[in-house]
């Protein structure tokens, strides 16, 4: 079913106000400072600043609190690129300037592998983003509020399910932005708006693509409203309407490419959302691991071939495997596709998978495989990489979302015969604080 936002209760709010000087940043981009000795964390304060607060939570080593005022501010504060800034949850980092967006986030990286992994490195360049317009992909949440009448549309409030409405979001590839105000109008057209739990749209490369979530059958007026805005915007439309298999109504199938591949996923399946980004993310894996025409290739939590079917283009052979099992359908079909016969895919729960016993059921001699390329979820890959070291495999490379659970797992590596050759960032996701990396790993 799809989720209907309903608004949080208000958080109760120390009404005293001081000062704090603001000496660093959290990994989550929160300003830290002291006050009798005690750590308080500030979002939206930069080192440097002074500050005037207000505590939203206290607990008994730390608190929270509220930006009120900065009464000193950094150089390197910056006026944020969008008027929601300050209420929508979606960025918190516009107010600092982007290139020290990007070396937050490499000594972020630095430190956590420095605490958890021990080791350090210099890091390789990092691979940047625009600014603006990285976006090819969001989810908006709808709600109506049944007393006022009104629709809400747009996203999150910060630390709230309440709805921020949003008039622009500029981190959208424009073509999305530009459908804001036609959506808003068909929403508050509809004889059922309440019905609505999210609105998706995807930039891809068979155009833009509309995925429209309702608990229950549209009205015949408002299945003519969705269709009508679909086909004046030549949008792509799939309707899901509660239990029911999302269907696509209008439009061609989405894809996007990869150099010469191309990829067919639903609106349902997980894509990178920064387009420019993961290209150069994928050529940079193929280039860290230096494959070549001898190459048997291990991918772990493979997805729908995101990197396993560049890399089949240069390797010998490559087997994926993935714990979603229409993703494994769908990384298949995407190999036949391109006529990459090379690419295997194999549906297993890597949490609970042995490699060494089920690569052989498969027909696959683990003692055969030569480059491994991982890339898990941020809960990271406790239970797979303790059993990479026994394949023996010359190169290991890890692409994480997480950089706490990358320098766990990179503790295990570094622990059982292997030594940390490249590390960098990509910034995926400019103006927040999330971090993708890389890590490449070569047997000692």
């Amino acid at each position: 079913m799809a989720r209907i936002f309903k608004p949080s209760k208000k958080t109760s709010i120390d009404a005293k106000h001081y000062e704090i000087n603001i000496e660093r940043l959290d990994h989550q981009g929160a300003g830290i400072g002291y006050k009798q000795k005690k750590l308080v964390f500030v979002e939206g304060a930069l080192p440097g600043e002074r500050v005037l607060v207000q505590n939203v939570e206290q607990k008994s080593k730390f608190a929270r609190a509220r930006l009120i005022k900065v009464l000193s501010a950094s150089e390197s504060r910056v006026d944020p690129i969008c008027p929601h800034y300050h209420q929508c949850g979606g960025c918190n980092l516009q107010h600092l300037n982007a290139a020290e967006q990007v070396e937050m986030k490499q000594q972020s990286l630095t430190q956590q592998m420095q605490k958890f992994a021990q080791v350090s490195i210099a890091q390789d360049a990092p691979i940047l983003s625009s600014e603006t317009g990285y976006r090819r992909r969001v989810r908006f949440s709808v709600r109506k509020d049944r007393k006022a009448g009104t629709i809400d549309f747009g996203f999150r409030e910060k630390k709230s399910n309440r709805i921020v409405n949003v008039k622009q979001c500029p981190v959208l590839a424009e073509p999305l932005q530009l459908l804001i105000a036609p959506i808003r109008e068909a929403l508050n057209n509809m004889s059922r708006a309440e019905s609505v739990g999210h609105i998706e749209l995807t930039q891809t490369d068979s155009g833009l693509t509309l995925y429209l979530r309702v608990t229950q059958a549209l009205t015949q007026s408002d299945a003519a409203l969705w269709e009508a805005l679909c086909t004046q915007h030549s949008l792509t439309y799939y309707l899901h309407a509660g239990d029911q298999q999302a269907q696509r109504n209008l439009g061609p199938a989405p894809f996007y490419t990869l150099d010469t591949i191309e990829l067919d996923f639903l609106p349902s399946d997980f894509i990178q959302v920064n387009a420019q980004v993961n290209k150069e993310m994928v050529a940079q894996a193929l280039d860290w691991l230096a494959i070549h025409k001898q190459d048997n290739v291990l991918d772990l939590f493979c997805g729908m071939g995101n990197f396993s079917l560049p890399i089949a283009k240069q390797a010998l052979s490559v087997i994926g495997i993935e714990g979603v099992p229409d993703m494994v359908e769908r990384a298949s079909d995407n190999a036949t596709k391109n006529q990459l016969s090379n690419a295997r895919f194999l549906h297993a729960n890597l949490e609970e998978y042995r490699l060494d016993k089920n690569l052989t059921q498969f027909g696959i001699e683990s003692g055969t495989m030569t480059k491994i390329l991982l890339d898990p979820a941020r809960a990271g890959a406790a239970e797979i990489v303790e059993q990479l070291p026994a394949l023996g495999v010359e190169k290991i490379l890890y692409v994480s979302c997480n950089p706490t659970t990358l320098s766990r797992d990179s503790k295990v590596l570094l622990d059982n015969g292997y030594v940390l050759a490249k590390l960098g960032i990509m910034n995926m996701f400019p103006h927040t604080a999330h971090i993708e990396s890389m890590a490449l790993f070569e047997k000692a």
